[in-house]
């Protein structure tokens, strides 16, 4: 029960971080001439973390961990800060797109055009994993596949905008 909570207590620590991060660089992002894309479907992925970060408070506070799933929880984290320090300063929860700098082509964005939505996606089906939540893992992996649908279509679109390549 306590590896619980605290598992969940530094999740939760991380993604308030990492949020505080995302909007630090989106306005540093927007002031140098960025453009927002797809941002009427952002309150939607908002929503949709928060009620996986909170339903997993609720069921799984006082459950027990299945320690090899969390191992593999903690190597995702390895690749959630590679693909952060690989975009630096122009990594942002939004999509933002700015002219005249080129993609990123290096780090895990050597090997496919969206490594963070990977992990994001094995993140929601793998935590609850742990817990032994199955049914909560497949509903929101569920709800993030349609999600991811619409993101990876917004940000496509404002990628072709921007280089006129894909």
């Amino acid at each position: 029960m306590i590896l619980s909570v605290i598992i969940l207590s530094l999740v939760t620590a991380q993604r308030i971080g990492e949020l505080v991060l995302a909007q630090r660089n989106t306005r540093r992002l927007l002031s140098r001439g960025a453009v927002e894309a797809g941002a009427g479907h952002y309150p939607f992925i908002v929503t949709l973390h928060g009620a996986w970060l909170g339903g997993l408070w609720l069921l799984a506070w006082d459950r027990p961990l299945n320690l090899w799933l969390l191992a593999v929880f903690i190597g995702l984290q390895a690749a959630r800060v590679w693909v952060i320090a690989t975009l630096g300063d122009r990594w942002t929860t939004r999509i933002i797109t700015l002219p005249g700098e080129p993609l990123i082509r290096h780090g895990p964005y050597r090997f496919m055009s969206h490594p963070n939505y990977v992990v994001v996606a094995a993140e929601i089906l793998v935590l609850p994993l742990t817990f032994g939540l199955v049914w909560f893992a497949l509903v929101f992996s569920a709800l993030n596949a349609a999600m991811m649908w619409v993101r990876i279509r917004a940000e496509a679109c404002a990628l072709d905008s921007l280089t006129g390549e894909r």
